[in-house]
């Protein structure tokens, strides 16, 4: 067997969205500012949220959840992106794209896994609406928001461990803004046919196994929605769930997207471009969703935002 030698590598080159350093300043400016509404967006749901007894339940306290992953979402690329654009620096260490790469799984799987948990939620208060607060009581919550960190932070070590196994011999160019785990596998110079089929077989599992709970959830919620007799109340039931709905539709949407488009359009800048919508436009739109299209957060964000004036 050959022995790996890690050492020969001493910095990958994270070559961005463009080569061109006309675009860099207007792409500085556009992600410092998809960043700080992003941050300020999710950090006021979290507030709200927090502040306000009456969204002390379990559907608000996922999301409450939902926005610090998606804080973390894009903090783990925006900040090392805009620093590069300004220090005209495009490396990072090896040790330093493990580390954001292990980061950016834990927190991308953590959204799959509070989407699903989320549609469960809505399931059960749906479908089953007096048994509600006694099937979603707190200490289920808990170990339901436990189970999505154990799982991610397992699934993100996985892939970690399976990455310092291969050999990287030269200086590696990345043509994307972040170390994502796929780009830096396929630009080892060893074997990686261990970490494809992991990779293939965790996206089935983890990815596949969470949108056929969410699907599963909401056709079970749409045969209950039919069932209601009035109007008003298939409307008060759908108003329930449309926010989660439509991020839902939103970060599996772009997410598909861009590996189908991938499959089919072998250019990794345009692959690194598109991978934009899930990475920084869904946690940049979440607040916006939840905000506008529910009554109970809007009246908490008004409370909080008059209390600090």
């Amino acid at each position: 067997m050959e022995p790996r030698n890690h050492t020969w590598l001493v910095e990958f080159l994270l070559l961005g969205l463009t080569e061109d350093p006309a675009l860099q300043p207007f792409i500085f400016g556009l992600f410092l500012s998809f960043y700080l509404v992003t941050v300020s967006g999710n950090l006021l749901i979290f507030l709200a949220i927090v502040s306000d007894p009456h969204l002390h339940i379990p559907m608000y306290f996922f999301l409450a959840n939902l926005s610090l992953v998606d804080i973390c979402f894009t903090s783990t690329t925006i900040p090392k992106m805009l620093t590069n654009i300004q220090t005209q620096n495009r490396a990072i260490t090896y040790a330093g794209c493990i580390t954001q790469m292990f980061f950016f799984i834990i927190v991308i799987s953590l959204d799959n896994c509070l989407l699903a948990v989320m549609a469960y939620d809505r399931f059960v208060a749906i479908c089953h609406p007096l048994h509600y607060t006694v099937i979603m009581n707190f200490r289920l919550c808990v170990q339901l928001i436990l189970l999505c960190w154990t799982m991610s932070v397992l699934h993100a070590l996985l892939h970690s461990l399976l990455v310092l196994r291969v050999s990287f011999c030269t200086q590696v160019e990345i043509p994307h803004f972040l170390c994502e785990l796929n780009q830096v596998v396929h630009r080892a110079c060893s074997d990686t046919f261990l970490n494809d089929l992991i990779m293939n077989l965790a996206a089935v599992l983890l990815a596949g196994g969470a949108l056929i709970g969410i699907l599963y959830s909401y056709s079970k919620i749409a045969s209950s929605i039919h069932a209601i007799s009035s109007a008003q109340g298939k409307y008060k039931a759908f108003s329930t769930c449309a926010s989660h709905l439509s991020v839902v539709s939103l970060f599996y949407g772009t997410s598909i997207g861009v590996y189908i488009s991938s499959s089919f359009i072998h250019n990794s800048h345009s692959t690194a471009t598109a991978s934009v919508m899930y990475t920084v436009v869904t946690p940049m739109l979440n607040p916006f969703i939840y905000s506008m299209r529910n009554g109970d957060m809007k009246k908490a964000l008004k409370r909080l935002l008059l209390c600090k004036l």
